[in-house]
């Protein structure tokens, strides 16, 4: 058995990747501090359920805080890392840049350097798509990503290259994974399809931002952590995308839901944001070569398990603050 560091352990990929790997036998060392960029009743609610595992430990820290993660570091010994913290969220970064950059970005330095002091030779960081904003498509990692729009997306590569510099200097072998628009059950209230199934199945106004055109290659949260996971193997630096590989818009996602659900959306259209992207669209071909990984989920059948999950869940959902702001 492995001993992995998972950090963001109590959000939406970070909770799905711990249980996967729990359930695997390994051993899941999780820090999360549990911030209150939306609602923390559903990051306890993934918490408890990794929490019946004996071989899950969790520190509610904060990856800024390098005493604290030092002293986890000298608990256990860490065979391999994951990094799921971040604040995440384009339209958020722009109102409050500051804590994007010490969390994205000065976060992954101190596991960085937990890392070398402590011999630890490999981390998974998870990178995003928003990186690839006004690129042709399909997106390859070849291309360059020296433009980002936003500040999350300037902190993501920030991280990037924080990441390379420590593989050149010190040999780490750092996987950076580039996720497309994930999205499954307990997922995070600030996403699209999470607010459409709220709304549409409690009746209620939708509010949708641009004209419903606007394309994602939507990925399914298993697939992803499926990747994540196969990302672990050593591979030196690379950088790879995770997508589905099959962008629909948004008109379609509703129209997906309204079936589901047996329920018509009141659509009330607002402007589209600036600093989000008009389409993405992944290049997996690198990821099927390194990892030997290609998704499995339709859209279709991904956001049947999403709905399931909140129908079996309403009370819950109920009690979850959407903040109509970000």
């Amino acid at each position: 058995m492995s001993n992995i560091l998972i950090t963001g352990a109590a959000g939406f990929i970070g909770s799905r990747t711990s249980r996967k790997l729990l359930e695997n036998g390994e051993n899941v060392v999780g820090v999360d501090n549990i911030n209150d960029y939306y609602d923390k009743i559903l990051k306890h609610h993934r918490l408890d359920s990794l929490k019946k595992f004996p071989n899950f430990t969790f520190y509610e820290i904060d990856i800024e805080n390098r005493k604290a993660l030092s002293d986890v570091f000298q608990k256990h010994k860490i065979d391999a890392i994951i990094n799921l913290a971040a604040r995440a969220g384009v339209r958020y970064s722009i109102k409050n840049p500051d804590v994007y950059l010490t969390t994205n970005a000065h976060g992954t330095l101190n596991l960085l350097e937990l890392m070398r002091k402590h011999d630890i030779t490999k981390i998974v960081q998870a990178s995003s798509s928003s990186l690839y904003a006004g690129q042709e498509m399909p997106f390859t990692e070849t291309l360059p990503v020296n433009t980002p729009i936003s500040p999350y997306a300037v902190t993501k590569k920030a991280a990037e290259v924080l990441a390379y510099s420590y593989h050149y200097l010190f040999g780490l072998d750092i996987s950076i994974l580039r996720y497309f628009t994930v999205y499954g059950p307990a997922g995070r209230p600030d996403m699209s399809y999470f607010r459409f199934i709220k709304w549409i199945d409690e009746g209620n106004e939708l509010t949708l931002y641009g004209n419903g055109e606007q394309r994602r290659d939507f990925t399914y949260v298993d697939d992803i952590v499926d990747g994540t996971i196969k990302a672990l193997k050593p591979i030196g630096y690379e950088i790879i995308n995770l997508g589905n590989n099959h962008p629909h818009n948004m008109l379609e996602l509703i129209s997906i839901i309204e079936k589901i659900l047996n329920k018509k959306a009141q659509i009330k259209n607002m402007p589209a944001q600036k600093a989000d992207v008009t389409a993405t669209w992944a290049d997996i071909n690198k990821a099927k070569k390194l990892l030997g990984w290609v998704p499995k989920i339709s859209l279709a059948e991904g956001i049947e398990n999403t709905v399931k999950w909140h129908v079996e869940n309403r009370p819950l959902i109920k009690r979850i603050g959407i903040d109509l702001s970000l």
